[in-house]
């Protein structure tokens, strides 16, 4: 279903807007829906990057990480 929105532009925008709508053998609404799904979609692609992100963060990685001996045990006779 699609639904209609009112746009206030700047006349200069607007027809640079028909001038680019018109190279693209496009309509100006086709343009603005094409870019606003982007918009949307590289939001929604960047907020589950970080939801991912921050899941391995709180999971924490195993970098099998052992204490160094104690200066007595490297010098120990």
């Amino acid at each position: 279903m699609k639904t209609n929105v009112t746009l206030k532009l700047d006349a200069n925008l607007l027809r640079e807007a028909r001038i680019l709508a018109a190279e693209e053998d496009t309509s100006i609404s086709a343009l603005l829906a094409a870019r606003l799904e982007q918009i949307v979609n590289e939001r929604k692609a960047y907020h589950r990057a970080r939801g991912r992100a921050l899941a391995r963060l709180r999971e924490g990685m195993d970098l099998q990480w052992t204490p160094p001996r104690s200066r007595d045990e490297i010098h120990e006779r």
